[in-house]
């Protein structure tokens, strides 16, 4: 194996173990920590797979705002345990028997999968913002400006909405 394959194994392996941690971690400060974290792991993918792009995008939007954003709303709501309603043991045991379900479910859909490693020739140019920007703005730019004018009318729509509130309110 090459050390590209070891780092990917490892990255990956990480990204699992983080994604887990999210999950399994009683105290939510601490899950958010831990989305953050892999999120940070999956940007190390996105670089080993040269796609330079999805990885900016990746640490700007969601680990910088979203993130962040979770983390400060969940730090003011200050949440405890003793706020946290008590679930029961049916509750437990059939949230253990829908994922058991559906672990089997995963593993039967996989069990015909097989690997099988792909000769494709390697474009060093492949994942450049150079090259998604001239396609983006050649061949797509069409659906490129009307996407534009979605999201200004979005934008207008909803400042729209919020001053007609504000208006109701005073």
């Amino acid at each position: 194996m090459s050390g590209i394959e070891i780092l990917a194994i490892v990255l990956g392996g990480l990204t699992v173990g983080s994604a887990l941690m999210v999950v399994a971690s009683p105290h939510p400060v601490r899950s958010v920590l831990f989305l953050i974290l892999t999120f940070f792991l999956i940007t190390g993918n996105y670089v080993l797979m040269n796609a330079q792009f999805l990885a900016i995008v990746n640490i700007i939007v969601y680990t910088g705002a979203v993130m962040v954003l979770f983390l400060f709303v969940l730090m003011f709501l200050n949440l405890s345990k003793d706020n946290e309603p008590r679930s029961s043991m049916k509750m437990k045991v059939a949230a253990t028997v829908a994922g058991g379900a559906l672990m089997i479910v995963i593993i039967a859909a996989l069990k015909d999968v097989i690997m099988l490693p792909i000769d494709l020739p390697v474009d060093n140019q492949q994942g450049l913002v150079e090259n998604l920007g001239m396609l983006l703005f050649t061949k797509y730019v069409l659906p490129f400006e009307v996407s534009s004018i979605l999201f200004i009318s979005a934008m207008v729509g909803a400042v729209l909405l919020a001053k007609r509130e504000k208006q109701i309110i005073d």
